[in-house]
């Protein structure tokens, strides 16, 4: 029930390293673990393709600021120069943040999956919020 909870899992077919493991109905504590790894990598593997579409919108607005000449006005960084600083800092507050997350079970078996939980969650709210800043006019 709590795994249900608490591990959203995407319907990607990956070789398990264990016979008969299945994110469908995991059981033991690795079998978990593994399965919430899977999902963190299925919600990284779309920030990685949501990514050169959110830089190319940014650095098509710098593009668009420039030629109207307002760069002369406003010398603050560009649209790509700060996504690319918010990406930075965002990616280590994520692995900061689920590092203590998975603190709460410091050292046992259930921390990975605490872990990969949090990076799963915080990766895919990213996803959103850089989908968002190519959907909002700027």
């Amino acid at each position: 029930m709590i795994v249900a909870l608490i591990l959203p899992l995407f319907a990607q077919a990956a070789e398990a390293p264990v016979p008969g493991w299945s994110c469908d109905d995991p059981i033991m504590q690795q079998e978990m673990n593994w399965c919430a790894a899977r999902d963190f990598e299925v919600a990284d593997e779309r920030l990685n393709a949501q990514w050169p579409i959110t830089a190319a919108a940014m650095k098509a607005r710098d593009a668009a600021f420039l030629a109207h000449g307002a760069g002369e006005r406003d010398t603050r960084e560009g649209y790509f120069e700060s996504l690319l600083e918010s990406q930075r800092g965002w990616l280590r507050y994520r692995d900061a943040h689920c590092r203590v997350e998975g603190y709460y079970a410091r050292g046992g078996s259930l921390e990975p999956l605490l872990i990969s939980t949090c990076k799963a969650r915080l990766t895919r709210m990213r996803t959103d919020q850089l989908r968002e800043l190519v959907e909002t006019p700027g």
